[in-house]
């Protein structure tokens, strides 16, 4: 039997909002969220899933965003990025992940609410438990167009371990 180790990735992606369309509901980390814009997406613009969904393609190497999902998304019509993260999680064939680390940035809507319930979504799709997912969220105090309220960035951090 050999060594184990631990391995970090980190992941990335940001959308903007478009214009104010009263009532609508925006996915993050798997749930639905009340909000007055709507994410510009091809698919649902589930910036969260999309942020696990690249620091899983840096542990196995194989980029799903802007690859498979396209596939999945333009030519079949599905939407729903926790497919596309489900895709990549095929491809994690000789580690575990044991934590994720999420931080957000946007002036709204307001997530402190929201995030128990993220917690849970994203641990039970990634095979952790919840208490093994931390999520943050931030304006950045208004210095990037994020925290002016122009989208939505998400960074993640996963990390695994793996016997070499």
């Amino acid at each position: 039997m050999g060594n184990i180790v631990s391995i970090s990735t980190i992941g990335q992606d940001s959308h903007r909002f478009g214009e104010p369309c009263g009532d609508t509901l925006i996915r993050l980390g798997g749930i639905d969220i009340p909000f007055d814009k709507p994410i510009e997406a091809n698919s649902d613009g589930d910036v969260v899933y999309h942020a696990i969904t690249n620091a899983v393609s840096g542990f196995t190497g194989v980029n799903i965003l802007g690859g498979e999902a396209d596939k999945i998304c333009l030519e079949r019509g599905i939407k729903d990025s926790s497919v596309y993260l489900e895709k990549a999680l095929e491809y994690l064939t000789d580690g575990k992940i044991i934590h994720c680390s999420i931080t957000i940035e946007c002036l709204r809507p307001k997530l402190m609410p929201h995030i128990p319930k993220m917690k849970e979504s994203v641990g039970a799709i990634l095979g952790i438990p919840a208490s093994s997912v931390g999520i943050t969220a931030t304006t950045g105090e208004g210095l990037t167009g994020f925290g002016r309220g122009e989208g939505i960035q998400v960074f993640c951090i996963l990390t695994f371990t793996k016997e070499i």
